[in-house]
Order: structure tokens, then sequence, then C-alpha cells
């Protein structure tokens, strides 16, 4: 599941000052946005929501963006909606700009008639849909869901893997929301489906297993086409900002997966929170080169989107 940040982190925002910083140089893309509509009648949370998210309506984001001016972002279909994409139409017809947005899709991994909605929704959207993403977050000793709300899915179930494949027959990657201990299943995915990209959603949530978990979520940088997601970085602290517990977790996905294969994402909704997500990206790579900062703010993403 994905939720709206913890009273943690919007405390933290909330005392943490901060100037006005300058923009990031360079090309920036927010890998990881969720949009909730502020009309619930026009678009209704759905009945198997699994939380009930902070408005984020498209209007107040357009306000954000000019101020921002971050250049491109991935909407990220959130479990509220389930597989209603309703809002995410709305989102590509009303974009901030031509182009500005791609998304992700929402379908259930199990169900047999999935890969050929799939395939409706890409004709529909074209290379606007960019991944299906998959929730496993349950944890070692729950069992995964097998029906009821699209979230905590049995990942060795052979219709995943007739997902994934057409996923890549679709030229759509897999963005994988998953707690550590579930990274050998997605290694077995990958290693039978090695075109297919994949995407590790918020480092991994490194923060939420044991060492030994994330040892196997390094172990999936072998394969070429895994990238690693840098947002989140709460998830996996146990403290507040700027979170330095997780910076070693950080620079060991940096030195596994490389700034060709790391993209940002969750950048903030407000000024006071994307100055926050720049300086904290400053400070979490301040290890790495300009030009390698650069490729993880925006250019990795451009290539791995199409943008």
């Amino acid at each position: 599941m994905s939720y709206p940040l913890s009273r943690r982190h919007l405390l933290a925002l909330a005392t943490t000052p901060l100037a006005a910083a300058p923009r990031p140089s360079g090309l920036i893309i927010d890998t990881h946005i969720h949009m909730f509509a502020r009309d619930r009648k026009r678009w209704p949370l759905h009945p198997d929501s699994t939380y009930d998210p902070d408005t984020r309506d498209l209007e107040d984001y357009r306000k954000f963006i000019a101020e921002s001016r971050i250049d491109h972002a991935i909407v990220v279909h959130p479990e509220p909606y389930q597989d209603n994409h309703e809002y995410l139409e709305y989102c590509f017809q009303h974009e901030p700009s031509p182009g500005f947005f791609k998304g992700t899709c929402l379908l259930d991994p199990v169900l047999d008639e999935t890969p050929g909605r799939m395939a409706a929704m890409k004709k529909k959207y074209g290379n606007r849909l960019v991944a299906l993403r998959i929730h496993a977050m349950n944890k070692p000793d729950v069992p995964p869901l097998k029906s009821g709300p699209i979230t905590n899915r049995d990942l060795r179930d052979p219709r995943v893997k007739r997902v994934w494949k057409a996923a890549g027959d679709l030229g759509m990657a897999v963005q994988t929301h998953f707690l550590p201990h579930h990274a050998p299943e997605i290694g077995a995915l990958a290693a039978e489906f090695r075109g297919v990209p994949v995407i590790l959603d918020h480092l991994a949530r490194a923060g939420m297993g044991t060492a030994a978990d994330y040892e196997e979520v390094l172990k999936l940088a072998k394969f070429p086409r895994v990238f690693m997601k840098y947002a989140a970085i709460h998830y996996s602290s146990k403290d507040g900002y700027p979170y330095a517990d997780a910076k070693p977790l950080v620079r060991q996905a940096y030195e596994a997966f490389g700034p060709d294969r790391m993209i940002w994402g969750a950048l903030g909704y407000t000024m006071p929170e994307f100055d926050q997500s720049a300086e904290l990206l400053n400070l979490m790579f301040d290890y790495a080169s300009e030009a390698d900062r650069a490729k993880i703010r925006g250019l990795t993403a451009k290539k791995l989107f199409a943008f």
C-alpha cells in the first residue's frame, strides 16, 4: 500500500525551517506522485479503497508545477481508486503542459482478464501508460490476499507470470511496491523475464525489513533492467529529518544500481516539500558527482519512461 506522509514526516516539514531554495539545475522528473480529486462525487473512492487519502487535486498541483518548474511527472495510480482509472485519464487530459504526465495502472495481477485489460488501456493511452504497479506489502507471517482489494498478491502465483510477460509485450514496466522480504520472488520474475523493466519503489522500504532482506534487494541489481526508486526515505528511517540513519541504505543502493538505474520520486505537492526533497537528495548523495545526481534527478527517468 501507499500511504499519505506520516504524522512524524509532516511534523518534520512543519518544524524544519527552510529558506526558499534555488531550483536544482537540469531536468527534474518526479517519478512518483499520487493524485486525489477534491470532488469525490465525480471521482469517488473505490469501495475497496485501502486508505482514505488527503486531497491532492490536479488544480492545486498545476499551481505547484508553475512554481517548482518540475519538467515531468509519473502519476502512480493509487489504491484508493483501485482499478478505476478515470481520474488518471482526467490528469492526462488536463496536464500542466503537453506531454507533462505519464502514468501507471493498477489491475489485479491474479485475474485472468488482466492481460487483456492492460492491452486495452495501452491502446487507449499509448505511451502515456508506462507501468503496471503490483503491491506485496504483507509481512512474512501474513499470507498474501487472493481476492478483495488489489493489494498484497502472491508474486509466486503463475498468473502473475502471465501479467509480467504481458507488460513486457506491451512495452511497459512492472512497478513493485513491496517489503524487502519479497525480493527473492521479484528476482525470480526478473530472471525469467529479463527484458521487462522492473521498478523498486521507495528504496524497497529498506528499513522495514532485516539487513539480510535488504541484501536480497541489492542482489536485484544484477539484472540490468531493474531500477531503484529513491523516494519516501522516511519509510526506512527511525529518525526525523534528515533521516541520517537511512543514508547508509541509500549509499548501498547507489553503489549497487548506480545513477543510471536510480530515479527520484515523491518530490512533494508544495514548495516547502519540494525544497526539502531537493535538499535531502543533496544530503543523501553528497558523495556523488553533480553529473550523477543530475541522472537521478531526471536524466535516467527520461530514458526509462521515454519522455
